[in-house]
């Protein structure tokens, strides 16, 4: 039993200089989500910029068509002139190139998230790869038991079997004694 407190202790010494030794790779994770956080950060402050930007740009657009609509539209006769104009104002703008510009914005942020996802997967699969070598050093470690385990079996086989020779010879001497 003192053998196998001592495989015991060193399988457990082998284990802590295992795990002291081993890198933490979470650090690299964190730096990667720091860094993807701060490029959705900049972005977000990019979108709010030109949100301003679209807000100013429409504010002097409203103008232009009240101006537009004052100026062509004669007092006496407010209705069907008005919508017409209202029609012709919101179809001017629609030549399909805000489109073209909000696909190319969401194909860029698809990509960036497509590249984050590549690089965490890149990342946990190297933390992964390290831990299944570390488990298999201690699973070497473990399946060399069983062959200490042969000679502490052999070695109380030993043990016994000089008992039952001492018993017998004890008993050997009280049956002559007798």
């Amino acid at each position: 039993q003192v053998r196998f407190l001592e495989q015991q202790n060193k399988m457990l010494e082998t284990k802590w200089s295992l795990l002291q030794n081993q890198k933490t790779t979470r650090s690299n994770l964190n730096g990667l989500f720091e860094s993807y956080i701060g490029t959705l950060r900049r972005q977000l402050e990019g979108l709010g910029q030109e949100r301003l930007r679209l807000e100013a740009e429409l504010g002097n657009m409203q103008g232009l068509v009240e101006e537009f609509k004052n100026k062509s539209v004669p007092p006496e006769a407010p209705g069907p002139p008005e919508k017409g104009l209202r029609e012709g104002a919101l179809g001017q703008g629609g030549d399909g190139g805000e489109g073209k510009v909000e696909l190319e914005s969401r194909l860029e942020s698809l990509t960036d998230e497509i590249n984050f996802l590549r690089q965490l997967y890149d990342e946990e699969l190297r933390e992964l790869q390290a831990q299944i070598s570390d488990t298999s050093v201690v699973l070497s470690m473990d399946n060399n038991r069983s062959l200490d385990l042969d000679s502490i079996i052999a070695e109380v086989k030993a043990q016994y079997e000089d008992i039952a020779n001492r018993s017998r010879a004890e008993a050997e001497s009280l049956y002559q004694v007798k």
